[in-house]
């Protein structure tokens, strides 16, 4: 069988940690930060793990993350 193929888009977003956690970039913080509440803005620093039915769909687009 042929190897199944990664998506590019996905291996770019997402990271698998050593336990197979998905880990992604904050969400919200692309436009429209005048709107937004400064804890807003400083809570979604850096990356977090994504909820479980997010999980299941990024590890679909990477059958080899984990």
């Amino acid at each position: 069988m042929p190897k199944m193929k990664t998506k590019s888009s996905a291996k770019k977003r997402f990271k698998v940690t050593a336990t197979g956690k998905v880990v992604g970039g904050q969400a919200g913080k692309r436009h429209g930060m005048i709107k937004r509440t400064n804890k807003f803005i400083r809570d979604a620093r850096g990356t977090t793990v994504l909820s479980e039915p997010d999980q299941k769909l990024a590890k679909r687009y990477m059958p080899y993350a984990g």
